[in-house]
């Protein structure tokens, strides 16, 4: 029986197989310090903790509907009032089995065989392989430090043509960790608009900036799609939840395909969730934020030090793209030495696109302040050690 053709221009998520390989070293009794994968290092926080123990309590976890729990869907809905004043109707909310989830359903309403749609380079990996996954074309955008790894208006303008369908990008980035700024999220919502095309905007990140705010996308426009997750923020990555805005009149598709898909999110997790947003939780989660801002402040001037560039300062979730051409001529051999050889893992370029992965790696500031002091140190040795 032959391979669906599709599958040979779907890669393997690199850094879930870099992890395992770190993992694997563990297991020797090895000493790895985790800058590879971007999960919070912190424990569920009590407050959901509770909240899913007593709904467990009650015994009774069966299917919600697939749109999600109504209170859940009303929570997010408040919850984008209280942080950045917009009234989202309830309706447009739609709960999702993890951002994956929510990317799989918007997309998957939206996209014919043979669209094309635009997409960052470098960029979150599974985004084009959703695409490909529709039988559409992911079209790369290539950005770089200059416009802070994000595309410009006029760069989408000119890449936009009759077969295009669609714009996906995201603010905070993986795995830059920039922003697009305001003034650029209206032009891409005017743009799609004008064009007669879709915007997606994965905003999972939302929550994790550092020194500025970040508005979501739907205050520029009501037929945005817009993408996020408990995961980041919330630090819920094993929950598996996430969430859907969109317009109206795709509620009811997006519904058919949820059902048909994965008939309905986790029940327990969309229980917890209902905590992810009181005050006491909030509170938690804010205190994590700047920890991470110190994690950062460490992390990028010590890699500085040791000779990589960074040229756009990381603003947003918990990632630094480094430009490591003066210290490697090939990123993936780099970071399986790095493994290898001092214990540090770090994601080379190459699950992010094909715009110079081999001159960048990523480091996620996941692990304590302590930790990545330590990693820092061990990538000197190595480097001052191939220096004799």
């Amino acid at each position: 029986m032959n391979l669906a053709t599709r599958m040979t221009q779907i890669e393997p998520f690199h850094v879930m197989e870099l992890m395992a390989r770190a993992q694997a070293l563990e297991a020797e009794g090895r000493s790895i310090i985790h800058l590879e994968v971007g999960e919070p290092d912190f424990a569920t926080a009590k407050p959901i903790l509770d909240a899913a123990q007593s709904f467990l309590a009650g015994g009774h976890v069966h299917y919600t509907a697939a749109l999600g729990i109504r209170p859940l869907r009303e929570a997010i809905s408040d919850f984008y009032r209280t942080r950045y004043g917009l009234a989202i109707s309830p309706e447009r909310v739609v709960v999702t089995a993890g951002a994956s989830g929510a990317l799989a359903l918007a997309l998957g309403v939206l996209v014919n065989p043979g669209d094309e749609w635009l997409l960052p380079d470098p960029g979150y990996p599974c985004n084009r392989h959703f695409v490909r996954l529709f039988e559409g074309k992911p079209i790369s955008l290539p950005v770089n430090a200059s416009n802070q790894y994000q595309p410009t208006p006029d760069q989408v303008s000119g890449m936009w043509t009759e077969r295009t369908h669609g714009l996906l990008v995201a603010s905070p980035a993986n795995p830059t960790g920039t922003l697009i700024d305001p003034a650029t999220l209206k032009e891409f919502a005017l743009i799609a608009s004008t064009k007669g095309g879709a915007l997606l905007v994965d905003e999972i990140y939302h929550g994790l900036s550092y020194g500025i705010e970040t508005p979501s996308a739907l205050e520029y426009s009501d037929e945005v799609f817009v993408i996020n997750s408990f995961s980041k923020y919330f630090g819920m990555t094993g929950w598996r939840l996430g969430w859907l805005v969109a317009p109206d009149r795709y509620i009811r598709e997006i519904e058919k395909l949820a059902q048909n898909i994965y008939i309905a999110p986790s029940t327990i997790a969309q229980h917890a969730a209902l905590a992810a947003f009181h005050p006491e939780t909030i509170a938690i989660l804010e205190a994590r934020r700047q920890e991470f801002a110190a994690r950062r402040d460490i992390l990028v001037p010590g890699l500085r030090k040791l000779g990589f560039r960074i040229e756009a300062e990381p603003r947003g979730a918990f990632y630094v793209y480094a430009d490591c051409r003066e210290l490697a001529e090939d990123s993936f051999q780099f970071a399986e030495k790095l493994l290898t050889e001092v214990g540090v893992a770090a994601t080379p370029g190459l699950d992010f696109g094909s715009n110079a992965p081999e001159s960048h790696m990523r480091f996620a500031y996941t692990v304590e302040q302590q930790q990545i002091e330590k990693a820092l140190d061990r990538i000197s040795g190595f480097l001052d050690s191939r220096k004799t």
